[in-house]
């Protein structure tokens, strides 16, 4: 490409670049790093192309005056953790939200493989499963208490396992994506038919709301965090198989921001499972209507946070954000 085509090309994004650092407009980190990135993947093609040329210049002040915006002048909020949950998070995610879609839907399509297995081969389940667990289970319901293995162990060393265990699996997740998103569907695959072979092997007994009563407790935040951890691989896993207008290593590098992004959100809510399971759970013969409160008061908190709460934030907020990109 001809330098001065180059120009002409780029030149509105520059200048609205040039405004948002030079008169200390209110915009976002997020969006400050966006330009940021843009500019510094034209400047690689600058220095390429045009060396030595007044662009190549231009572009060079430009950075260093960005560098300097974003890395040395940027103020921290005393608040900075809060913000980020309150805010910063919600604000971002709203524009993952049709991502975390296609990964729920992922997830369904293989939980819905896992029962029609264990529906059509009994010897699945173990398979799946594992004979150790079928074998304590069957037991377990032999003596008139299906779920008592959550009953085992103390309270605080079953709490502090399963939630370093359920951290472990949601940054697996993530980390898969880097071999793309094939990478973490795996194992969003591999959680989903587990899933559905569990609940089919307590359908199978004749005990699915039973046992349904006592697993979704915890489960209903395990799982859905398990999603949205999927949904962290899935970004990182596009950004290198579609990089848009970035070259791939940008696109990776804040492919992989914003997936350790969305999974650091879910460490509070593997907390809360982890607490529910540790303590909570193992009270099978709670009465149901407070079972229930459990359950689907779990399942508003997370599709509030994560889908409901960043479309009224962007609502607010999304308005005043275009307006800065634009001016």
């Amino acid at each position: 490409m001809r330098e001065a085509a180059f120009v002409k090309q780029n030149k509105e994004k520059w200048i609205a670049f040039e405004k948002a650092i030079t008169e200390n407009s209110e915009i976002s980190p997020d969006h400050l790093a966006d330009y940021y990135i843009h500019l510094t993947n034209d400047l690689s093609y600058a220095q390429t192309y045009y060396q030595d040329s007044k662009t190549l210049l231009y572009l060079n002040s430009l950075a260093s005056q960005a560098h300097q915006k974003i890395y040395i002048n940027k103020k921290e909020s005393k608040n900075r953790i809060v913000e980020f949950w309150k805010k910063e998070f919600p604000l971002f995610f709203f524009q993952h939200q049709k991502t975390l879609g296609y990964t729920f839907i992922l997830f369904l399509v293989a939980c819905c493989i896992g029962i029609l297995s264990a529906l059509n081969d009994a010897s699945f389940l173990r398979l799946i499963l594992g004979d150790a667990y079928v074998n304590e289970t069957l037991n377990n319901i032999e003596k008139g208490d299906p779920t008592g293995i959550y009953k085992s162990g103390s309270m605080i060393g079953s709490f502090l396992g399963i939630t370093i265990n359920n951290i472990r699996v949601a940054f697996l997740a993530y980390a898969f994506g880097v071999i793309t998103s094939i990478g973490t569907g795996y194992i969003l695959f591999t959680n989903g038919v587990m899933l559905g072979a569990f609940m089919t092997f307590f359908y199978n007994q004749g005990l699915l709301f039973e046992a349904s009563k006592s697993v979704w407790l915890h489960g209903t935040i395990e799982i859905s965090v398990i999603v949205i951890a999927g949904c962290a691989g899935l970004v990182m896993g596009n950004s290198i198989l579609f990089p848009k207008t970035f070259s791939r290593r940008i696109s990776f590098m804040k492919g992989a921001k914003d997936g350790l992004k969305i999974v650091v959100s879910t460490i509070p809510f593997f907390i809360i499972a982890g607490f529910i399971e540790g303590f909570i759970t193992r009270y099978s013969n709670m009465p149901v209507w407070l079972a229930m409160v459990i359950i689907f008061g779990s399942l508003a908190l997370i599709i509030f946070y994560y889908i409901i709460y960043p479309i009224i934030l962007n609502k607010t907020y999304g308005e005043q954000i275009h307006r800065t990109k634009t001016a």
